[in-house]
């Protein structure tokens, strides 16, 4: 199209008419010229083949993504809800209450973190109990948690 426009053009033909011979509005040309022109046809074509191939693969993407991710990428917890939950959690109940001094300290306190979670501390959704409570030992003459 911007070829046969180029050569009307150069006859003298105004643009509404080359717009018009042509059929298309003077919007389009204008976008069209200033989107391919100085191009080569072959560019122009391969261009179009790029767009449309870009196209094809944009939609058969948003047919892939009807399906859950079954891959998370490492250090991606914002792709899996509970992780997300759990660390988000850590943060506010453990991390944000405390003032450590050494790393040593925090690494003893993150990895002791995970048992009071699970095991002690109790859960709004299951009726305020915790998801896996501690086995207790009936002795005669002691109650001793089994570990």
């Amino acid at each position: 199209m911007l070829r046969e426009a180029e050569v009307l053009l150069s006859q003298g033909t105004k643009v509404t008419e080359v717009c018009r011979k042509l059929g298309v509005k003077e919007q389009t040309y204008y976008r069209r010229r200033k989107e391919y022109g100085g191009m080569r046809v072959d560019q122009t074509k391969r261009l179009k083949e790029l767009e449309q191939e870009n196209a094809r693969l944009n939609s058969t993407q948003r047919h892939v993504r009807k399906f859950p991710k079954l891959y998370i990428e490492p250090g991606s917890s914002w792709e899996n809800g509970y992780v997300e939950s759990y660390i988000g959690k850590l943060r506010d109940e453990l991390l944000n209450g405390l003032i450590l001094d050494t790393l040593m300290e925090a690494k003893v306190l993150v990895e002791s973190w995970p048992r009071e979670y699970n095991r002690i501390r109790p859960h709004g959704s299951l009726g305020y109990r915790p998801p896996a409570p501690e086995a207790y030992e009936i002795n005669k003459f002691t109650l001793g948690v089994v570990h």
